[in-house]
Formats: C-alpha cells, structure tokens, sequence
C-alpha cells in the first residue's frame, strides 16, 4: 500500500479560527457556562494570533470563593456543549 500524504492549509485553518461565526460560537458557550456557573461569572472573548478566544472568570470576590470552596466553574463545563 502506498503512503498517504495529507497536506493542512493551515492559512485557511487559522481564517476559519478567526472568523465572526466562530467567535459568536465560543461567546455563547462561554456566556453559558458563566451562568450555569451563578452570579459573578462572566465570560470574555477576544481575538488571539491565530484564533478566538474566551474565558469564563470569576467577576467578584464572593465567586472567587465561591468557586474555590465549591468548583463552580468546573462544574458548569457541560453548559457549555
């Protein structure tokens, strides 16, 4: 059997990273997550290098400790599915 050789087009990978429908993907799900999480999550998304961005934080002190003494966040991963 001969050797298959793939090729990437990683230029058109990292568009498709980038994109507006991509981004409004990964806001959501990080918005969801966030309130599956409770009061004092927020998401935020930007634009990396390569690819979009988001991250789920604790926005307050009483989420911080919320999510230390319970894993709030770890716990509202599957909202955002």
């Amino acid at each position: 059997m001969g050797r298959t050789r793939i090729v990437l087009n990683e230029k058109g990978f990292r568009e498709l990273r980038r994109s507006p429908e991509v981004e409004a993907d990964l806001v959501a799900r990080g918005r969801r997550v966030a309130a599956a999480a409770g009061a004092g999550f927020e998401a935020q998304s930007w634009i990396g290098r390569n690819r979009n961005r988001v991250t789920v934080r604790t926005a307050t002190p009483e989420a911080r400790a919320a999510d230390a003494r319970e894993h709030k966040l770890l716990g509202a991963l599957d909202a955002g599915r």
